[in-house]
C-alpha cells in the first residue's frame, strides 16, 4: 500500500514576512502570476508591468494587463480584509482606469465580501472585481505550495444578456431558465435564512448561490433532456472536497438526505450532488422543483460551511 502525507496549511507570515517586499515581488514572478491568472481567468494570461506603482500618494502592489489588453489592478493583504484596503483597491482602479480589480487576502469579512459582490452587481459590464484568499499548504516536509481560492468574483448577467441578445442568440429555452431562476431567487431572498446573497440570473442551465465560503459555492442545475432539477455543493480544488468526504456520514445525517458524491478525478474540481425529477417548464411541477431548490440549497448552505 502506498503511504500517504498529511496535508498541513503554512502560516502566509511564515514565508512571506513582508507584503511588498515579498509577496508582491514574489506575485510579480511569470510562474506566479500565471497561477491567479488560472483562477481568474480561466486559461488566459496576466502580464505584469509594475509593481508598486504611483496613484497619488499611494502606491498600487502590481499593475498588469490580461490576454484582452484589460488593465489589472492587484492589491495584497496577507491579513483580514479591512476598510482601508477597500477604499485604496477602488482608488487605484480609478487612477489607473482599470477594468479588471484583484483583491487578495488571508480572509474575508463577510461585510467585505457582500461590498464586493454589491459593487459586482451594480457596476457596469467594463468592471471586473475579484476577492481572492491565499492560502499555502505542504505535505511534510515539502515546501509550501500556494493555492488560490476565488470568495467573490463578477456577475458577468448584464454582459452576457447584452452579448447573446445583439447577437440573437438568447434561445427560449435559456430565457425560460433565467425566469425560474428568477422566482427561485425571489423565493430564497424570503425564505432562505443561511445564503449569504442571491445574485442576478443569467441565462443558462445553473444558477450559483453564494455561502460565504472560497473553498466551495452551491450551484442550482436545470436538466432540460433528462427533465430533473439539481443542487449541488461544487468544489474548487480536490483537498476541501476529500475533508468533506471524510465527513460524509455526518453531513448526510445533518442534511437528511443521501447524496450523490462525484469526486471528477481527471478535473481540478469536484461536486456533491443531489436531484430531484421534474420539469421545471411544467405549470404542476413548477412550484414544488423551486421550493425544493431553495429549501436544499439553504441546507447546503447551512451545513457545508462548517464542515471546511
Amino acid at each position: 500500500m502506498i503511504g500517504l502525507g498529511k496535508l498541513e496549511q503554512v502560516p502566509l507570515r511564515e514565508i512571506w514576512k513582508h507584503e511588498a517586499l515579498d509577496f508582491t515581488q514574489w506575485l510579480a514572478l511569470p510562474e506566479n502570476i500565471d497561477q491567479l491568472a488560472e483562477v481568474i481567468l480561466g486559461g488566459g494570461s496576466l502580464s505584469v508591468t509594475d509593481t508598486e506603482v504611483n496613484v497619488g500618494s499611494y502606491k498600487a502592489d502590481i499593475l498588469a494587463v490580461d490576454s484582452e489588453d484589460r488593465v489589472v489592478v492587484i492589491e495584497n493583504q496577507l491579513e483580514q480584509t479591512d476598510h482601508d484596503h477597500l477604499g485604496k483597491i477602488l482608488t487605484y482602479g480609478a487612477g489607473k482606469q482599470a477594468e479588471v480589480l484583484v483583491w487578495i487576502v488571508k480572509d474575508a469579512r463577510e461585510e467585505h465580501e457582500n461590498a464586493v459582490n454589491w459593487l459586482n452587481e451594480h457596476t457596469d459590464d467594463t468592471i471586473h472585481l475579484f476577492l481572492i484568499q491565499i492560502e499555502a499548504w505542504r505535505i511534510g516536509d515539502s515546501a509550501p505550495a500556494p493555492r488560490f481560492n476565488v470568495i467573490a468574483k463578477p456577475n458577468d448577467w448584464l454582459k452576457t444578456v447584452k452579448q447573446s441578445t445583439a447577437a440573437g442568440t438568447v434561445s427560449d429555452l435559456k430565457l425560460q431558465q433565467q425566469a425560474f431562476f428568477e422566482e427561485i431567487r425571489k423565493l430564497g431572498e424570503e425564505a432562505a435564512s443561511h445564503v449569504k446573497s442571491w445574485a442576478k440570473p443569467q441565462p443558462q442551465h445553473w444558477y450559483d448561490v453564494r455561502v460565504g465560503s472560497g473553498k466551495g459555492q452551491v450551484s442550482i442545475t436545470l436538466n432540460s433532456q433528462k427533465s430533473y432539477v439539481g443542487v449541488e455543493f461544487y468544489l474548487n480544488a480536490k483537498e476541501p472536497y476529500y475533508a468533506l468526504e471524510r465527513r460524509k456520514d455526518a453531513i448526510e445525517s445533518a442534511l437528511g438526505m443521501s447524496l450523490d458524491w462525484q469526486e471528477l478525478p481527471t478535473k481540478r474540481a469536484s461536486r456533491i450532488q443531489i436531484t430531484k425529477p421534474g420539469d421545471f417548464r411544467d405549470e404542476k411541477s413548477r412550484a414544488e422543483l423551486r421550493s425544493w431548490a431553495v429549501s436544499t440549497a439553504d441546507s447546503f448552505a447551512r451545513v457545508f460551511p462548517a464542515y471546511l
